[in-house]
């Protein structure tokens, strides 16, 4: 009797699990916020499991609009022509040029960066800096920083020549950690938590205008996006809650120690 106790109690435990999931899918730079709500969400809601993978904001709305996962991430506005689908901002961020920490380039204009990007500035010393070669870095397509660092410095793809081509912000961030030569874009918000934790980075100001999350929060900065989470049609039930739960009150901390701006101001 009590070996069948025993055992009863063994095949409950190994039948339990979460009995309702919601996935998600795309940006890089939703991800990691993604997943820390995922967390907190779990916490809050026994036998629910949030499932995420990065990919690029393009995966997040191919993905959302063929419903291979419940809900898409993209680090930017849905455009005229994207696939129809609903879209909610849970945060804003910025994108930033980064160079490594010991690079005394401090700043660089629009018409520099156009120059390195295009292979016709290649070494630090045409702009100040000591003789060494400039490494570029540049986004995969399918990137949304990619996308819209292109549109803001009139930038053709073609025109780019990259001798590194990453992913997402944290591959960008350790390959300019790791080259004294390199220069990079990625999210501020993932930027300035790395270099708070010590990454060899340097964040460049874009237009005379440092990139912070204050000037993303005041609007001041020039290069920001919204960081969104997309479903097509009419969130399901655990779509909608945790669609909700990222836009709460409660998952401002979360938002803000990503470095993100909450998409809904605190009330005062």
């Amino acid at each position: 009797m009590i070996i069948a106790a025993v055992l009863a109690l063994i095949l409950t435990g190994c039948s339990d699990g979460p009995s309702q999931s919601v996935s998600l899918s795309g940006s890089s730079t939703v991800a990691p916020l993604a997943q820390a709500l995922g967390s907190a969400f779990e916490a809050r809601h026994q036998g629910i499991e949030v499932d995420v993978q990065a990919g690029g904001s393009s995966r997040g709305i191919n993905d959302a609009v063929t419903e291979l996962v419940d809900i898409g991430m993209a680090s930017r506005a849905l455009r005229p022509d994207d696939p129809p689908l609903n879209s909610y901002t849970i945060a804003h961020d910025g994108i930033t040029l980064i160079t490594h920490r010991d690079n005394p380039v401090t700043s660089l204009s629009t018409e520099a960066v156009q120059r390195i990007y295009r292979g016709e500035t290649t070494n630090w010393q045409e702009l100040g800096g000591p003789d060494r070669p400039i490494v570029v870095v540049h986004k995969a397509e399918g990137r949304s920083t990619l996308e819209l660092f292109l549109e803001h410095f009139k930038l053709n793809n073609r025109q780019v020549e990259p001798d590194v081509v990453i992913g997402g912000n944290h591959q960008g961030i350790k390959t300019v950690a790791g080259n004294r030569g390199a220069i990079g874009y990625v999210s501020i918000g993932t930027a300035q938590y790395e270099a708070d934790q010590g990454a060899a980075i340097r964040l460049l100001p874009m237009g005379g205008i440092t990139p912070t999350f204050e000037n993303v929060a005041e609007g001041r900065f020039p290069l920001t996006r919204p960081l969104n989470l997309l479903v097509k049609g009419t969130p399901q039930e655990w779509e909608k809650a945790f669609i909700d739960f990222a836009r709460s009150a409660e998952a401002r901390d979360h938002v803000l120690s990503h470095f993100f701006v909450p998409a809904n101001p605190a009330r005062r």
